[in-house]
């Protein structure tokens, strides 16, 4: 079992800056690939960026490339998600998961993923 909380969110002016972090706790191993998606208000769950363990392999969705960075330290057990330029698109509910993985390919689609975070609100005013 993995647990998964999510902190950083909150308000902020389009243009800004926020910094998501996700601890991780519990059954976690070499083999966990960490993604963060985010869902607005009726809207569907959106993949947002993903990383591999090791951190070398990472990928961003198209919508935030060159403004979101996703990140691990695992000595600290936590993963980021650096974003700047933000815009007032981006207000959604972010959340971190987790999932299993023997290879290096990283996974967009949100069912794919096994652990959730609860969830954290992000807010940004044009």
């Amino acid at each position: 079992q993995v647990q998964l909380v999510e902190s950083g969110g909150g308000l902020v002016q389009a243009g800004g800056s926020l910094r998501l972090s996700c601890a991780t706790s519990g059954r976690t191993s070499s083999s966990y690939h960490m993604g963060w998606f985010r869902q607005a208000p009726g809207k569907e769950r959106e993949f947002v960026a993903a990383i591999t363990w090791s951190g070398r392999n990472t990928y961003c969705a198209d919508s935030v490339k060159g403004r979101f960075t996703i990140s691990r330290d695992n000595a600290k057990n936590t993963v980021y998600l650096q974003m700047n330029s933000l815009k007032p698109e981006d207000t959604a509910v972010y959340y971190c998961a987790a999932r299993y993985s023997g290879s290096a390919i990283l996974i967009t689609q949100f069912d794919q993923y096994s652990y959730w975070g609860q969830g954290t609100q992000v807010t940004v005013s044009s």
